[in-house]
Formats: C-alpha cells, structure tokens, sequence
C-alpha cells in the first residue's frame, strides 16, 4: 500500500484488478495491492480521501529454544520467541491524487503507521532487531509528498518530498504483498528517500522515471563520509508494460555519491569500515553504493486471470576505502545478490494460495548484520568478512469471505548460513551451529477501508 498511487502501482494498474468487493465478481489472481487500493473514504473536502487498514496476527516460531529472538534473514515481528500476538499495524493515508486530465495540477499524500511494524520501519538497526524490541505505539511517517503535473507532452508528474523507495518487489503493508511475512530481498532493499522524482509515460506501454534523493531511508544527505562532503542518490527506473496489459517489467537503479545510510536489517553499509574504525579518528576516502533491481509479473491468459506469476532480482554493491592515523588504511567491499519467485492462484471468489521462493548472498556478512572478527584496520584491509548465502520458501493460503476483510494462514522455512542467531549474535542451534531450516506458521486478519 505504500506504493498506491506511486511508483509500484502505476506498473501494477494495467497487469491487476481488484481482489474484493462488488467489482471482481469473477474468481482472478490479482495482486492483493488492489484490495486495498479501492477502499477510501472521501472527506469534507471534494477530492481528498482517506484510506487505510487495521493489520493484527499470531506467529509460531519452532526454533527449539524460548531465548531464540532473532532468525538470519527474518524480519523482527517474524522471529518471536515461540508464539506471539502482534499489532502489526494501523496504516492511514489522506490523498489528494492528481486527476487524468493532461494540465497544470498538484495534489498530495500523506501515510502514516502505527505498531510492530513502524517501531521497525523507523529505526533499522541492529539494535532494534530483536522481536523483544517491538512496541505498537511507534509511530512512522511512511511518506508525505506533493504532487505536481506539468503539462508537457504526455504530462510530466514530479513527486516533492518523502516517498517510499522505487526498488523492491515486495512493499511495507503487509497487506499489500502476496504473503504475511516479508520476504529476504525485501529485508536488504531501501525503505524510502527524501527528495525529488519525476516520471514521465512515453505511451501505454512505456514509463521511465528519474530522482535525486538524500539516501535510502534518511532525512539528511546520503553520506556518512566526512571527506565527501554533501552526497546525493541517483535514481531511475524504466517500466514497461506489454500490450493488453498483462504482464509487466520494472528496472530499477540507485546510485549513492557516498557511503548510503542503512538499508538492510543490522548493516554496517552505512560504514563501510567494522566499528572498531568509528569516531573522529576514523577518515572515509571515498565510498559509492549502486543496487540494480529487476522485477516482472505476469497473469497468463490460458489461466483466466486466475493465476500470477512474479520475478525479483537484486544486485547491490558497496564499495570504499578508510584510513586511520596510526592505523593503518585499505579497501572494504560489501556485494550482496539474490532471486525471488512468485505465485499466486485464486482458485474461487474467496479462496486463494501464494507461495514464495528467495535466495540471498553475499561477500561479506555485514549484509546480514555481522560485523566479522577483523581486531585492526590492516587484517581487513583488502579482505572481505565471510559471507552467507540464505534460503526461503512461504506458503500463505488466503481467505475474503467478507468485503473489506482478509484471513490469511502462512507457513515458512528458512535454511542456508547460520540461520540460527541468539540474542548475542552467535550462530547456535542447542549450543552447535546450524544452516536450519526453522520453521514459521501465523495467521493475519486485515480490515482495510
């Protein structure tokens, strides 16, 4: 829901239709994203409306000890200690979107979160990825723009302010997604910028877009090199939507003049360097950050719309070199890769069953929160800190049996690594490592209006 009336759903549009309600009187695969994009509630003022959603579920981790409180590559609500409730969110948006007509025109958005899910969204760090560390009172500014259409040739629409990130298969509200958890190549992928984007539509099958933003998830500028001075964040994406509208492809770039602030669940991206090399002694040279993100969905016309097929692939790499007087200086390089599948089958009017398929790796396991054993600047100076590989697959059967209302059941494993990490970062299963698999069942209940 985070990309309604943004970047994700403009591709999406042509390739689904709506999940629920009186306008989808035939049994179809459509992404759930729809569900809740036709539910608003229009306000005292002509043309603004008000939508969102209440997201609440239970989650059962088999991990086979009570003090296992974070799983490699799980999202924090996704890792509790055996069974826990949670309120994943309360999800309000007020738009005033713009109209179809090619003229001068502005409008606005405005998403806020409430619960597990924005204590996480607003603050991704290490420290706060334990599932203990949740709280339902946080509060998240998703995003708040204005929206301006400049009436030249097809129409050029600009995006002023903070809007959620252009990357990414997967989006915040759990809703919106085919399945309850978020997947691995969701927990590595920039949340939201802070700039401008502009996108323009070529013709009914062609759309590019092109940013400059802070960072990824940052308020302030993208660097965190002293000696770098005001970085910035490049984006474009080219999307391309095949004839008849039922199939899409999404090319997504990011290119950082600096060391970016976290975008990854426990990072040390945002500095490059092991902490050991943080404070006023420690001197970034230079740094970049790229990620490549490609994605696709396609509703196959031999199903009759009952059956959706999706792609993800990621490719990111961070790269820079650090000095320190009397400590020495080198090079760190952290590149993180994976592949994610996608299906959904709606097999009636109110019964349907998803499933998901991601692989991720990496050169170094500061992608996935650990900062390696590297004691001094020069034992890592060209070197890369062990990487890992994970494995995931999701199985989700969902249930509309009420207008506006969503039951989903979900059952997960994870493998690969060391997928067991207790609460000091040591990878344990009973005492020994491990590459898993754990296990994972929940279920959600969603009102969206």
């Amino acid at each position: 829901m985070n990309k309604i009336g943004s970047i994700l759903f403009i591709t999406f549009a042509a390739a689904t239709t709506p999940l629920m309600g009186d306008s989808a009187p035939e049994a179809s695969a459509q992404d759930t994203k729809k569900m809740v994009q036709n539910n608003f509630v229009e306000t005292a003022q002509k043309g603004i409306k008000l939508s969102g959603y209440v997201d609440a579920g239970y989650s059962y981790n088999f991990a086979g000890t009570a003090n296992q409180s974070n799983i490699n590559g799980r999202f924090s609500e996704d890792t509790s200690q055996n069974g826990d409730f949670n309120l994943y969110a309360l999800k309000l948006a007020l738009e005033r979107p713009l109209s179809s007509e090619n003229r001068a025109q502005a409008g606005f958005r405005a998403d806020i979160m409430i619960g597990e899910d924005a204590t996480y969204f607003a603050n991704r760090t290490a420290g706060n990825d334990a599932n203990t560390s949740m709280d339902s009172n946080s509060l998240f500014l998703e995003q708040a723009y204005i929206s301006i259409r400049a009436p030249v040739g097809n129409g050029w629409d600009f995006k002023v302010g903070k809007f959620v990130s252009i990357l990414g298969y997967e989006v915040m509200e759990r809703p919106a997604n085919m399945n309850t958890t978020f997947g691995l190549l969701f927990n590595v992928m920039p949340l939201y910028y802070t700039g401008l984007l502009s996108s323009y539509r070529f013709d009914d099958s062609l759309e590019g877009k092109l940013g400059v933003v802070n960072g990824s998830n940052s308020d302030n500028n993208t660097t965190t090199n002293p000696n770098v001075g005001d970085g910035v964040a490049l984006l474009a994406a080219l999307n391309v939507t095949a004839p008849g509208g039922n199939a899409t492809w999404s090319n997504n770039f990011q290119y950082s003049t600096g060391s970016d602030n976290n975008t990854a669940t426990g990072s040390e991206l945002e500095s490059l360097t092991p902490s050991y090399l943080s404070g006023p002694n420690a001197t970034y040279e230079s740094a970049y950050y790229l990620i490549y993100n490609s994605w696709g969905t396609w509703v196959p016309q031999f199903a009759e719309e009952k059956l959706l097929l999706g792609l993800n692939a990621l490719l990111g790499n961070n790269s820079g070199s650090f000095s320190r007087p009397g400590g020495g200086s080198g090079n760190v390089n952290a590149c993180w890769y994976g592949a994610g599948t996608y299906a959904k089958y709606q097999f009636n009017d109110w019964f349907s069953l998803s499933s998901r398929a991601e692989f991720l790796g990496s050169n170094s396991s500061r992608v996935f929160g650990n900062q390696g054993t590297a004691s001094t600047a020069s034992s890592i100076s060209g070197k890369h800190v062990t990487g890992e590989s994970l494995w995931e697959y999701t199985l989700t059967a969902g249930f509309n049996v009420i207008d506006n209302l969503l039951l989903r059941a979900e059952y997960r494993m994870d493998w690969g690594g060391t997928i067991y990490r207790s609460a000091n970062g040591l990878a344990t299963d009973n005492g020994s490592p491990s590459d898993g698999p754990v296990y994972y069942a929940g279920a959600e209940v969603v009102y969206s209006f």
